[in-house]
């Protein structure tokens, strides 16, 4: 089986290329990097690290890779001939990858008649329906629908930790233990892909919005509170008393909204956000704030980790979710001048005040119960 996957970093080695193998694919690698194509052509392989205390290693193979900015021809044809394609770029990249994209499927339509799955494994909500649109962008109508008949693109829920450290060996990854990629195979056509890891659902916004006001929430919010108190790395911001209580009580706020939204138990639940707090707080994960905490402008969107369940918290309960509030007033004051949009957001308080910042990123109307609560947030962190 051939997979292409879009995307040679830390994510896509470790996570995505990982489980891939183990499912009995062969996987070639799309990216732009081009000393790590090289390497993986050169190499054939790369290794996996557990960050734990064993530090268990395993070696990922049959793996070569393709500089797109060089050869996008091979690119299509890669596409063409695939049993699986993903990607894993980040958000803002997504929309760069559909044009090459788009013409390797319409190159496919004249190959094969076999289905294909495209799955963007971001973390955000419906990375692959954005996917697509920016691929059906490229198409004309007959082209649109030729495509609904042979490819699908499941949205995607993915978790794992993978922090960005420098290694002597470039292509070694180091990875947290736990992971979990859940797929919504509602409009999947013909056979689920077999991969060997992935959680196939009907309905997958339950897991996406547990996962993103669990995960992505709290581990922005220990980022933010830990730059706050100039504490550089996760886990160690995680062992700060502050930092961790608030972290906690924000992950009760949002535990509160998807118990009651999505009737999930709620010992269960209390159970995941512990074992979310235990994996930010591994000592074998040397992440530092500023990693996690980057892109401030995407994390304070209307949809995105803080303003989605601090509204739906309000509008469900009628109260302010004061922890949670906190941590949005904290990127609010996120200055980390190597962070662009960091940049950007301090100028626009600057320049244009709090206020105009507020309604600019977040969305929400001056005067609002949770607008006005994020302002006096952020003055008491001042």
């Amino acid at each position: 089986m051939q997979a292409v996957h879009f995307g040679a970093g830390n994510i896509g080695r470790g996570f995505i290329g990982s489980l891939l193998y183990q499912s009995g694919y062969e996987t070639c690698f799309i990216d732009v990097n081009s000393e790590i194509v090289d390497l993986i052509n050169e190499k054939q392989e790369y290794i996996v690290q557990l960050a734990n205390v064993t530090q268990d290693e395993s070696i990922v193979k049959n793996v070569r890779a393709i500089n797109s900015a060089v050869d996008p021809d091979l690119v299509i044809e890669a596409i063409k001939k695939a049993d699986l394609v993903t990607a894993a770029v980040g958000p803002n990249i997504l929309p760069h990858i559909a044009g090459l994209l788009a013409k390797g499927l319409q190159q496919r339509l004249t190959h094969t008649e076999t289905p294909l799955t495209i799955i963007a494994c971001e973390n955000m909500i419906g990375g692959s329906a954005f996917l697509k649109e920016k691929v059906y962008e490229q198409l004309s109508e007959e082209e649109k629908t030729l495509f609904d008949k042979r490819f699908s693109f499941p949205n995607a829920a993915v978790d794992r930790i993978v922090p960005n450290e420098v290694n002597e060996d470039k292509l070694l990854v180091k990875v947290e233990p736990f992971y979990e990629w859940v797929v919504e195979d509602a409009d999947i056509i013909g056979e689920n892909p077999p991969v060997k890891g992935i959680t196939f659902v009907q309905d997958l916004e339950p897991f996406i919005e547990r996962k993103l006001f669990t995960v992505n929430t709290g581990h922005a919010t220990a980022a933010y509170l830990g730059y706050q108190a100039n504490i550089d790395i996760i886990h160690e911001a995680l062992a700060d008393e502050t930092v961790k209580a608030t972290t906690e009580k924000v992950l009760q706020e949002t535990g509160r909204l998807l118990v009651e939204k999505n009737k999930f138990d709620e010992e269960d639940h209390n159970d995941y956000i512990q074992k979310i707090i235990g994996r930010f707080s591994n000592p074998f994960i040397t992440d530092v704030t500023t990693r996690v905490g980057r892109s401030p402008v995407r994390k304070l969107q209307s949809n995105d980790r803080f303003i989605s369940p601090a509204q739906q918290y309000y509008d469900l309960f009628s109260e302010v979710p004061e922890n949670l509030v906190s941590a949005i007033a904290a990127a609010f004051r996120y200055d980390f001048a190597e962070d662009p949009d960091a940049v950007e957001i301090q100028k626009t308080i600057r320049e244009e005040g709090l206020s105009f910042a507020i309604e600019k990123y977040t969305g929400l109307k001056p005067g609002s119960v949770l607008f006005t609560s994020i302002e006096d947030q952020y003055s008491k962190l001042g």
